[in-house]
């Protein structure tokens, strides 16, 4: 591309790349977890292979869902936000062109080497030294494209989404490589370099705030532009967001330590996460209220527009999940759900009720932006999606939550002598119709995904080079 183009035109290429993975990693990555939901109904379908089993299925569904799907939504719409809050084109395409590539092939590397059985055994950061390192390089790119984007800016301030999308990029690469640090043996595998409780509590700092970081405060900077643009409304408060960034990049770091209550790590270490955990409910509700009522004057748009009910009801599945959390964090209910299928419908309500649909939303609004297009092939299809994707997510919650507490009851049910009153065959026995439900909601989001990805297919097909090209010119002194 000539500089003449390149200074008067966004960098929309990376965003049509990232934007279309999304969804294609979107269908494969909750297909797969409907897949391993039927191998709890039917365990049968573990096929007697060990690259099929369900313990070697389901760190692959986890990466491909949290990392895939929602790290290349985190990408593209990142890539959006940032170009049109600023006024600017990305700082190098050539770096914005490597992200893209370099995050495909992690998620190809990790598609291979998982089922194979390679895996450090950390929760969310299975994945061995080598595929480790190209990520964090990945990584580093990512932070110096976006970042210097910003550098460069035309406008005089920096939007409230770009400190979100900031914050998550530098405290994921902090968490990758305190929790990473490895001692190589091998070239696929490695010993972590710290050991017993300690371990265990840096890899719980990083797996909770890979949630409270990848999955929450990227999410949200995605909130602050999608919401307010899709409502035609400003933000509710302009100050409330910032109180929410600060309060939440301060406090949700240290919530971690509610993972392992009852186990070797120091009463006090535990007691520091519960309490960080429960003040956490104010700024996680700040910002959901700061959401939801910057539709005020527009909630009669919900009746029409099928885009909008998306984010909304995402913000409704946040606040609820974030309501959760901080109860689940109390050792006292956590006694009850810790290590039950009740934490299981928390994350996915978190997962799908917030992460998911609020990715869905913007992606629908992004998609027909970078592809020059008025809208989305079919509103039909996304408001059949909405149904979908809403009902599959209750569903999938409320089997969870009987579930869970039915086996937190069950295991703690005691007779007069003193012996359990149920073996544990009888509470995964109990727990089956649950599981059924639950693999019934999860094929009904992924349906939804299939509808979302013939329309993003109609919609990109009929779309012409000359067309997005025009839809990529930079306007001269308007705000965005």
């Amino acid at each position: 591309m000539s500089t003449a183009i390149s200074q008067t035109a966004y960098n929309y290429k990376v965003v049509r790349q990232f934007a279309v993975m999304t969804v294609i990693w979107g269908v494969i990555g909750m297909g797969l977890g409907v897949f391993i939901a039927a191998q709890l109904v039917w365990p049968e379908l573990n096929l007697g292979m060990e690259w099929t089993s369900f313990g070697r299925l389901r760190p692959l569904h986890t990466n491909a869902v949290i990392f895939a799907f929602g790290g290349c939504a985190l990408f593209a719409t990142s890539y959006y936000v940032v170009q049109r809050t600023c006024q600017t084109r990305l700082i190098s395409d050539g770096l914005a062109a490597f992200t893209f590539w370099g995050w495909q092939a992690v998620i190809v590397l990790a598609v291979i080497t998982l089922p194979m059985g390679y895996t450090s055994s950390k929760e969310y950061a299975e994945l061995e030294w080598p595929i480790d390192i190209l990520l964090g390089v990945v990584w580093i790119a990512y932070a110096a494209v976006f970042f210097g984007t910003i550098v460069q800016r035309k406008t005089k301030h920096i939007y409230v989404g770009n400190w979100f999308y900031g914050a998550f990029i530098l405290v994921t690469l902090l968490l990758h490589v305190v929790n990473s640090a490895q001692v190589p043996v091998s070239f696929f595998k490695s010993y972590s370099m710290y050991a017993g409780a300690t371990d265990a509590m840096i890899q719980w700092w990083y797996g909770h705030n890979a949630v409270g970081f990848f999955l929450t405060t990227g999410f949200l900077g995605m909130m602050y532009y999608f919401v307010p643009k899709q409502a035609e409304r400003p933000i509710y408060s302009y100050r409330l967001s910032i109180v929410h960034f600060w309060a939440l990049i301060t406090l949700y770091i240290w919530a971690g330590p509610h993972h392992l209550h009852y186990t070797a790590l120091p009463d006090w270490a535990q007691s520091l996460g519960m309490a960080m955990s429960i003040i956490l409910l104010a700024p996680s509700w700040g910002g959901m209220i700061n959401g939801m009522m910057s539709l005020s004057g527009a909630w009669h748009k919900l009746r029409t527009d099928p885009i909008l009910r998306f984010l909304v009801v995402s913000l409704a599945f946040y606040g609820m999940s974030t309501f959760e959390g901080p109860m689940m964090a109390i050792k006292t209910v956590n006694a009850l759900s810790h290590y039950t299928d009740w934490t299981i419908g928390h994350v996915h309500a978190g997962a799908l009720g917030w992460v998911a649909m609020i990715s869905i939303g913007a992606l629908y609004h992004l998609i027909p932006k970078v592809y020059g297009r008025e809208q989305m092939h079919s509103i039909g299809l996304i408001n059949a999606h909405f149904w979908l994707a809403t009902i599959g997510t209750v569903l999938y919650i409320a089997s969870m939550w009987v579930n869970g507490i039915t086996q937190g009851l069950m295991w703690r049910a005691v007779n007069e002598d003193g012996t359990l009153t149920y073996s544990f065959v009888e509470a995964l026995e109990a727990s089956h119709p649950g599981y059924v439900v639950r693999m019934i909601g999860g094929a009904f989001f992924v349906t939804g995904m299939l509808l979302m990805a013939y329309n993003t297919y109609r919609t990109v097909r009929a779309a012409k080079a000359s067309e997005y090209e025009a839809a990529a010119q930079i306007p001269a002194g308007v705000a965005h």
